[in-house]
């Protein structure tokens, strides 16, 4: 055995893990989704990292940090499994150790996962099989002419490696597809809200600015979840339970069957920086949070929702939200559509004035009243804030920041938010100007952003422009920045153009 056979052999690794990942996915897709191989992986180590290097990857990668995550993974599993190959040309059964090791991984993953199941360790083993067979087909299984040269020929390593990785190739996508295909979601006719509010107005017709109703296609998506969860309606129910007279659970049709309210409300995100993107705004359709839990006679003791997702993830609410008046739901539609699947089909929290990661738990199947003494969420063990109100904001849309303009008659916009308080104003400033007030685009209620307007005549040079916001109740927007881990961030969206 040479040192010129060593990159051969690593490709017989490469290709072994290669297929063994790509059954993985498929067998992953007819049981557990999330179960697959490399995600299973990526979620503990999603768990397992520190939460300032989690706020790190979310500031730098914004919402590719879960393909970077998945890539890297990948990435480290084919170079292991190419020193699996090269081991496994010399002393065969230490080679398919280290590929059995790195299945051991996946499996483990998979089987401390929430609620696991041994089906959770079902595409671990496949992984295994197909992956180990792949390898001694190409190493062990061969001519004595092979043999002798210590490794698979060209011809054969080509014909034999490329079959296995078009195996591969079409076992992953076919898998893929089964998952995005997923269960029933089709076919759903949505109840008719109690009470139907008026269309939302067009919102203003200025370019650059956001769209009034942000559209679903647009909406953001932060969540710790890598695959998004499968739910076939005719399975899923809702469970009410805990520090309640009454615990109860019921299904999907007789969740509809309930009284629906719709509300135009804005999400934000608590990583959103300020003028940042992670924020949106729609109309929801759903049950009142305040009818469910009137029905399983909330007890004495509890002061918080404890919020399970049907992955096991968990989420804490403060109870008192869901009885102060606001509008908090279990929303099973957006813009008059069912959820997407990435946005919690089939069912979601949705709490006004609370940011997502304490309010807006997606894909909840269980609502379990109990203390914050007693239980602990994902979060919440993480010592973030258990309250997360949503902090006034402004951005501005239009002129972006760092551009050249020319001289003349422009208009900077953009949207100001103030949720379960209310948008009053939103105040504009030209460098070392005095705050003028901006014109307000219209009005869908306290729990909605505004959009707004300010006429500008530019002249030519560098000028920093700024904005804030004052909520219905007086409060101005200060310039106050903080870190937005884990309280969210606050300040005044400052941007720099250039004229002439």
């Amino acid at each position: 055995m040479t040192a010129h056979h060593l990159p051969r052999d690593a490709t017989v690794g490469v290709i072994a893990a290669t297929a063994g990942i790509g059954i993985g996915h498929l067998v992953a897709a007819l049981t557990v989704p999330a179960a697959s191989p490399v995600l299973a992986i990526g979620s503990t180590v999603i768990d397992a990292t520190p939460t300032p290097v989690k706020e790190w990857a979310v500031a730098t990668f914004g919402t590719a940090d879960k393909i970077i995550l998945i890539g890297s993974v990948a990435l480290g599993t084919l170079v292991l499994a190419a020193l699996g190959g090269i081991v496994a040309a010399r002393r065969f059964s230490i080679g398919a150790l280290i590929l059995i090791a790195l299945v051991a991984m996946a499996g483990v993953a998979a089987f401390t996962r929430p609620a696991a199941t041994v089906a959770d360790l079902l595409p671990a083993l496949a992984t295994g099989v197909a992956g180990l067979a792949v390898l001694w087909w190409l190493l062990r299984a061969r001519p004595a002419a092979e043999t002798a040269t210590g490794g698979p020929t060209r011809r054969r390593l080509l014909v034999g490696g490329g079959a296995a990785l078009v195996a591969a190739a079409l076992a992953g996508a076919a898998g893929e597809a089964i998952i995005r295909g997923g269960r029933r979601l089709g076919n759903i006719v949505l109840p008719r809200p109690a009470d139907p509010l008026p269309p939302l107005a067009d919102g203003l017709d200025i370019e650059g600015i956001s769209p009034f109703r942000t559209p679903t296609g647009d909406f953001y998506r932060v969540d710790v979840n890598l695959s998004v969860p499968v739910v076939d309606v005719d399975d899923w129910t809702l469970t009410i339970d805990g520090d309640v007279a009454n615990p109860y659970t019921i299904t999907w049709d007789e969740l509809l069957a309930m009284d629906m309210i719709e509300r135009d409300i804005t999400m934000t995100c608590v990583s959103n920086e300020v003028g940042g993107g992670y924020v949106g705004a729609t109309r929801w359709l759903g049950v009142p949070l305040a009818d469910l839990l009137e029905r399983a006679r909330v007890g004495s003791e509890a002061d918080q929702i404890l919020s399970t997702a049907v992955d096991g993830f968990t989420i804490s609410t403060p109870l008192d939200v869901a009885t102060d008046g606001r509008d908090a739901m279990v929303a099973i539609a957006m813009d008059g559509e069912p959820l997407p699947r990435e946005h919690g089909f089939p069912a979601r929290l949705i709490t006004p004035g609370l940011y997502g990661y304490v309010g807006a738990t997606k894909w909840v199947e269980r609502l379990t009243l109990t203390t914050y003494a007693e239980d602990r969420a994902y979060w919440t063990e993480r010592d973030w804030d258990i309250d997360g109100p949503i902090k006034i904001s402004t951005r501005i849309d239009t002129p972006r920041g760092l551009t050249e303009l020319d001289p003349g008659d422009l208009v900077i916009a953009g949207v100001a938010w103030a949720q379960h308080r209310g948008v009053e104003g939103v105040q504009v400033r030209v460098d070392d100007g005095d705050w003028t007030d901006a014109e307000l685009g219209p009005d869908a209620g306290v729990d909605y952003w505004r959009q707004w307007y300010l006429p500008w005549k530019a002249t030519s040079g560098r000028h920093t422009v700024q904005a804030r916001c004052i909520t219905d109740d007086g409060e101005v927007q200060t310039a106050d920045r903080a870190s937005p881990f884990p309280n969210g961030s606050s300040g005044i969206h400052d941007i720099v153009v250039r004229v002439g």
